[in-house]
């Protein structure tokens, strides 16, 4: 059973034990009687008596039935009223605008994409992804006032103070974006800014509900490669909330070795797993991958022409997806190269933080996982460098392509609805 956030009793801080109530109903499914609410968060049953009226005057919890449980009256049961809030996910990618809308349980009730606007006119990307979330919110027939807010999970680096997107790669024109501020004046919902790796694990915390682990590494395998950490169920952000890049481990690339920065067979995982690297490696091993126009030349030409756009790159990755699917012997060999080489990195973080959760996810992983996901549990679990000797557990995340977007939701349902003792600090 996960650990619930303790409340108190102080009149002062009713806001605070309300998020604590309402954590503790949305972590348990089957719902909580008020007595297991008091005993589960040290709060009086006088305090839940009164948080609880009000959570069900606010529509976001309502009484379940009851049951019996020994003798006198039937406790009633409270449970989460999923559709009463909503949030909004944006996750910006080098091809793609993802949008999903999550209801309070953390399930997707619409989605949509659009293509990723050019930002040599900031404007226009704050209107192109204004009229985005305006479209998902009114085409799900939900209530503007019951949306709680929009989260954006960029590429790094990012100014969280400031709101902006820095200047993220393969996303050359994106550079200084003051897309916060914007985008919350032309909804008008708030609006987060987050790390696309960070949002991406608290998005893995937020839905594990009772389950969710307590310490781990969210691999996030996209147009680059990084990892979102949660030290005791708190995301590791870093003074500039730019944690996360881990595309400069350098660890031994086996059969994928050869990449400028290396030497030998050791070079950084980042460039090892580049997906356009390995398009262009799947075809120098005579995997037919047509995708586009700019990724059907073979061999020598791709290579001579450098990166391939993201659109062709994508494309192609599809292709591979569908031959991994076929049990074509290349790719899937060259999936599993590509986990192993993350596996590598994955032990050194492993051994650093003392972890015992692994969880691979990303627009890019998706789609080799079958292949690459045993490659890599075997190169953490039976590395001689591991340290820990505790099991570690490598597993995927279950949500999809649209991790990051479904995070970003998620930063908006985490900051309204979980407590943070911070809260209470008084402020001069």
């Amino acid at each position: 059973m996960a650990e619930h956030r303790r409340g108190a009793n102080l009149p002062s801080i009713g806001g605070f034990n309300r998020t604590v109530v309402l954590d503790a109903v949305r972590r348990s499914p089957d719902g909580l009687s008020r007595v297991e609410l008091a005993a589960r968060t040290g709060l009086s049953a006088q305090t839940v008596s009164n948080v609880t009226r009000f959570l069900i005057e606010a529509g976001m919890i309502v009484e379940s039935g009851t049951v019996v449980s020994g003798r006198g009256k039937p406790r009633t049961i409270l449970r989460l009223e999923p559709g009463s809030r909503y949030a909004v996910g944006v996750h910006i990618d080098p091809a793609v605008v993802t949008y999903v809308l999550l209801d309070l349980a953390g399930t997707v009730v619409a989605a949509s994409t659009t293509s990723t606007p050019t930002a040599d006119d900031p404007s226009e990307v704050v209107r192109t992804i204004a009229s985005a979330v305006d479209g998902l919110v009114a085409d799900a027939g939900v209530a503007v006032d019951s949306v709680l807010g929009v989260g954006i999970a960029s590429p790094g680096p990012i100014d969280v103070e400031a709101g902006i997107v820095v200047d993220p790669p393969f996303l050359p024109r994106w550079r200084d974006v003051p897309l916060r501020d914007a985008l919350a004046e032309a909804t008008g919902y708030p609006v987060l800014l987050e790390k696309d790796v960070t949002a991406a694990a608290v998005g893995e915390m937020f839905l594990a509900g009772e389950s969710s682990a307590r310490n781990f590494a969210f691999v996030y395998f996209g147009t680059g490669f990084g990892v979102g950490l949660v030290v005791d169920h708190e995301p590791v952000r870093g003074v500039g909330s730019n944690a996360g890049d881990a595309g400069h481990i350098m660890v031994d690339q086996g059969s994928l070795a050869g990449t400028p920065d290396g030497s030998g067979t050791r070079g950084e995982v980042g460039a090892a797993v580049a997906p356009d690297r390995l398009v262009r490696i799947a075809r120098s091993r005579g995997l037919a991958l047509s995708g586009s126009g700019a990724v059907a030349e073979a061999g020598a030409d791709a290579d001579a022409s450098g990166a391939d756009s993201v659109d062709a790159v994508n494309a192609a990755w599809d292709e591979l997806a569908r031959a991994i699917a076929d049990g074509d012997d290349t790719a899937v060999t060259l999936a599993a190269d590509a986990g192993t080489v993350m596996g590598n990195a994955v032990v050194l973080i492993v051994n650093l933080l003392d972890i015992d959760r692994v969880v691979f996810g990303g627009p890019f992983w998706s789609r080799i996982a079958s292949a690459a996901l045993p490659a890599a549990r075997t190169a953490i679990v039976g590395s001689p460098l591991l340290v820990p000797k505790h099991a570690v557990q490598v597993v995927e995340s279950d949500r999809g392509a649209d991790v990051a977007a479904v995070g970003a939701a998620c930063l908006v349902l985490d900051a309204a609805l979980s407590p943070r003792a911070s809260g209470l600090l008084i402020r001069r």
